[in-house]
């Protein structure tokens, strides 16, 4: 049980069912997420959306992306290839979201690496309303103000106690914070989840991180509870990776199992597979 986190009443409410239920209402609504990516990882971040059972549409041209967004069921903003122009992008289609209630979800990748990518993971979490803000554990620590590191867009890690990092980071921004790791911490102002599936290889390979924001856009368009829609998007994503592990695989075979594994698990398979732990109180 994390920190000084004691169980929440409303687990006996909460089970499997609940969270794959959501898997397979993406499937059946399909819904658009509108990316505002970066390039080394768009393609997969596609597949992967569609793959997942949504649909993907990759645009930044400040002309359109309002009008764009209004068509989406979320929006997801990743600033791992950014530049000033693409920032506007991002404002003026996460405010158009907001005033529609289409849920955004930042992946601030490579914060704590460079001021301009500090500064910019800041400036959108005051400027916009942020459903879900998913990072690595050093992303979420220097957001968090409670230390972190950061290489290049690699994570370092964080200082201290991780539950507590992902709680105080949701605390401070207001919004539901999912740091991805070998255990998943999802948390909000009063519960956190924990999420055990996944494969060491799914950190051997470039874009995971920024496919499982994908995932939770397409999960989050579906939900009311973007808590659990997150918790939901990593588990699917982590028990895919756990799949297209097994056997004797490299890096690029695992790539192209990761894809193979999400469009393949159902429903019924997710709910028996699920390593989710919570939620536990804060």
């Amino acid at each position: 049980m994390p920190g000084n986190a004691t169980e929440d009443s409303s687990a006996n409410l909460m089970d499997d069912a609940t969270f794959a239920g959501l898997l397979a209402s993406v499937r059946s609504r399909r819904p658009l997420v509108h990316h505002i990516t970066n390039s080394v990882t768009i393609n997969d971040c596609a597949n992967i959306t569609i793959c997942a059972g949504a649909a993907p549409v990759m645009a930044e041209a400040p002309e359109e992306v309002a009008e764009m967004v209004a068509a989406a069921g979320a929006l997801v903003l990743n600033i791992g290839t950014l530049s000033r122009g693409q920032v506007d992008a991002m404002l003026i289609a996460g405010h158009r979201a907001n005033e529609l209630g289409i849920p955004v979800i930042l992946d601030p990748v490579g914060a704590g690496a460079t001021s301009f990518r500090t500064g910019t993971a800041r400036h959108l979490l005051d400027s916009l309303k942020i459903a879900v803000l998913k990072g690595n554990a050093g992303e979420i620590g220097v957001l968090a103000g409670t230390g972190g590191s950061v290489r290049g867009v690699d994570s370092g890690g964080v200082k201290g106690d991780p539950v507590k990092t992902v709680r105080e980071c949701a605390r401070v921004t207001g919004t539901v914070v999912a740091m991805t790791g070998p255990v998943d911490i999802i948390a909000d102002d009063r519960r956190v989840f924990l999420v055990r599936n996944g494969n060491p290889l799914m950190d051997r390979l470039s874009g995971t991180g920024c496919m499982a924001a994908s995932v939770t856009g397409a999960f989050a368009a579906v939900a009311d509870d973007y808590t659990v829609a997150a918790t939901a998007a990593l588990a699917a994503f982590g028990l895919a990776g756990e799949r297209a592990a097994t056997g004797e695989r490299g890096p690029y075979a695992f790539r192209t199992a990761l894809f193979d594994e999400l469009f393949g698990l159902t429903p019924s398979d997710f709910a028996k597979h699920a390593q989710i732990e919570g939620p536990y109180g804060v």
